[in-house]
């Protein structure tokens, strides 16, 4: 069976903050000029913010330049705003308070708002549809197309209908392509095609290595008596030990609901570390636990989030087509923040777009978005806070130090004192350390009222995948998991991955094999960062697989 193929301007590979805001960007232009251009957005999730997960508390300053007159909209999203800003170090048994006014005045939340981004993107694709926008959710982008000459000319969509087997069924229908004359890759986190292109274009020399997180979320509906609308809670310190370092967040949103969520650096380097069973222990706290006794978990998810900051943002552009948002990385670490980033960097990529399809142009590169973006404040932002990542190479207390002494060097105009650009030395994949020269971490039993199991909270994520379909988490390797990672590791993908994808079961003999139960996925692409020997490679799963979050 062939596959059909449509023709657009510019089609967009994910219905996240850049890829809307690219989109609505384009048709504004396109308006005002009296013109027109047919954009696309595709969508691997069941619907537009089904796969969007973050904290989150958005600086509105992108939405500002994007709709002006977003306040005055009665459906907006954003209803919440900053009221109240505590940061805490934790201790086993206790917590100290920092005072608001030792913060750098670029960790004050003042005229930000807390928010759902899934409801966000729904609200954004909703304008971006009036402006005539076409956008399929439930279709992912598996196939990069190319021209002749090797540009990129638009996205083929995953075949439906192919068994475990790797067999047709009855049901086969082969994928659809969409052609573009620009094609904008707006994956978030370690998305799938955007790393094929980075590699394809060299996108990545001479940067530094992509540093990520792990981000684990819940939300919960708590007792109206402890509930405080606006207030903004993050935390470091316990329970991450020596050689890990991350924090976390509470956020206060409208209707009772509170957003609690903890953050690990994925270059930590014990193999014995469970994020998700770190993120169950840090809700036991005292300082944390009374704000959910008495309320009840209502959902659950996890992504990846990139770190690296600046000396790790990529080159952008490429024949045919952009980077956007999150595919690239721009999100700001001590802050917690890349939605503003992301959406501004779709609205140059498509300011950019526009000129080019308006002067006849198709399928070359957009040098005016990769020069754009540097003059802009993304650039500004991610430029006063690009030290203090690297700081947290000598821990957690030095780290922070280090970057306190940074930002407050550029809240008070001192930044240029500091003009070195520290550098990651490495990848997140090559930090473990053998198991052996590492203690084990004995995580309590979960009490199924505060803290969880996985495959509880892979639940209340409303995971689903059909299950006669291939494995989308392919090994390039099927022996190392047992002969290698086992052994040196012992197989750290069993506590890693924060969905119980990854086992290690022995028969009745105790021969261990690997197994990959990829209906729960929920498509944090952990396990395709964190693996030691960069032995699992993430693929979309067929259709509209993977979480389906509500209010996340």
């Amino acid at each position: 069976m062939e596959r059909e193929s449509m023709e657009f301007d510019v089609v967009i590979v994910g219905a996240g903050p850049s890829g809307l805001s690219a989109a609505i960007r384009l048709k504004q232009m396109a308006a005002a000029a009296g013109g027109e251009i047919s954009v696309c957005v595709i969508e691997k999730g069941s619907e537009v913010g089904a796969h969007i997960l973050s904290g989150a508390v958005v600086d509105p300053i992108a939405l500002d330049e994007l709709l002006p007159d977003w306040r005055e909209d009665p459906d907006r999203p954003l209803r919440t705003p900053v009221t109240e800003d505590r940061f805490l170090v934790l201790s086993e048994v206790g917590a100290i308070r920092i005072p608001n006014v030792a913060m750098p005045r670029l960790m004050s939340n003042h005229g930000n708002f807390i928010v759902s981004l899934g409801n966000v993107c729904r609200w954004l694709a909703a304008k971006a549809e009036a402006l005539g926008v076409e956008i399929y959710p439930g279709f992912a982008a598996a196939e990069v197309l190319f021209d002749d000459a090797g540009a990129v000319r638009g996205v083929a969509t995953g075949d439906m209908g192919v068994g475990r087997d790797g067999e047709r069924t009855a049901a086969y229908t082969p994928g659809m392509e969409l052609h573009a004359k620009y094609t904008f890759f707006a994956e978030g986190a370690r998305g799938s095609l955007s790393k094929s292109l980075m590699g394809r274009f060299g996108l990545r020399d001479g940067v530094d290595p992509q540093k990520f997180g792990i981000g684990l979320k819940e939300l919960w509906q708590i007792d109206p008596a402890k509930h405080k609308p606006g207030l903004v809670i993050h935390s470091q310190g316990w329970p991450l030990s020596k050689g890990a370092n991350g924090g976390s967040f509470l956020y206060h949103l409208e209707d009772n609901q509170v957003a609690v969520g903890f953050v690990v650096h994925l270059d930590y380097e014990n193999p014995h570390l469970s994020p998700f069973d770190e993120f169950q222990r840090f809700k036991t706290h005292p300082a944390i636990r009374g704000f959910f006794e008495g309320g009840k978990r209502i959902a659950y998810g996890a992504r990846a989030i990139n770190e690296g900051g600046l000396q790790s943002v990529p080159k952008l552009v490429f024949p045919g087509g952009a980077l956007i948002g999150c595919a690239a990385g721009f999100v700001n670490l001590p802050r917690i923040k890349g939605t503003h980033n992301a959406m501004k960097t779709g609205m140059l990529a498509a300011e950019a777009a526009f000129a080019a399809v308006s002067g006849g142009r198709a399928n070359d590169v957009l040098e005016a978005y990769e020069a754009a973006w540097k003059e802009s404040w993304v650039f500004e932002d991610l430029w006063k806070v690009r030290n203090v990542k690297p700081g947290f190479k000598w821990g957690s207390l030095m780290g922070t130090l280090n970057g306190g002494v940074q930002m407050w060097a550029n809240d008070l105009g001192l930044g240029r004192l500091f003009a070195r650009t520290m550098r990651h030395a490495k990848a997140d994949h090559e930090s473990l350390k053998p198991a052996s020269a590492c203690a084990p971490i004995a995580y309590p039993k979960p009490d199924g009222v505060l803290t969880f199991d996985r495959l509880s909270s892979v639940f209340v994520s409303n995971t689903n995948h059909e299950e006669d379909q291939p494995v989308h988490l392919v090994l390039k390797d099927p022996s190392i998991p047992i002969a290698y990672n086992l052994p040196t590791f012992d197989e750290p993908a069993q506590r890693y991955c924060p969905a119980g994808v990854y086992e290690v079961v022995r028969d009745d003999q105790g021969t261990p094999r690997f197994q990959i139960n990829a209906q729960n996925c929920v498509h944090c692409k952990t396990c395709d960062i964190k693996d030691p020997t960069q032995n699992i490679e993430w693929r979309v799963p067929q259709g509209g697989g993977g979480p389906s979050y509500p209010n996340m």
